[in-house]
């Protein structure tokens, strides 16, 4: 069964850096475009930056010790993906917001995760899951 894609629009203060970032780094694959919005095949869904030269810097939230984005949008990947995409991202010396690291190990919802930032701040996270049947688990132990 093919699952649904999914949209999501999001504002960006520069289409050009947004450009480089999702295309050279993420290796997102690019659509269509204007002057004030482009396309990207991000993992096989489509996003949409829009520029908004009034961007306000998002808030964050405490999770776990670490200050998380309160908007953040991103992707869960085969355990090998994630680790290839961190691999990728330290390669290109991009800072993350929150390092690579597992969350409940070695319990219910053990989930790989990561947070970056784009150019213009919008927050981007990366997880793994050690098993899909604990991705919509109604609490962790």
């Amino acid at each position: 069964m093919t699952l649904p894609r999914f949209h999501l629009a999001f504002p960006v203060d520069n289409l050009e850096k947004a450009r480089k970032f999702y295309l050279d780094i993420l290796g997102c694959k690019q659509g269509r475009e204007s002057e004030r919005w482009i396309d990207f095949d991000f993992y096989g869904h489509q996003i949409v930056a829009h520029l908004n030269e009034n961007m306000i810097p998002a808030p964050t939230s405490d999770v776990d010790g670490k200050q998380v984005p309160c908007q953040h949008f991103g992707l869960l990947m085969a355990r090998d993906q994630w680790h290839e995409l961190a691999d990728r991202l330290r390669q290109q010396n991009i800072p993350f917001l929150i390092e690579p690291y597992i969350r409940f190990e070695g319990e219910a919802g053990e989930q790989a995760t990561m947070f970056i930032q784009d150019p213009s701040g919008n927050g981007l996270e990366f997880k793994s899951f050690a098993s899909d049947n604990d991705i919509f688990a109604p609490s962790f132990k």
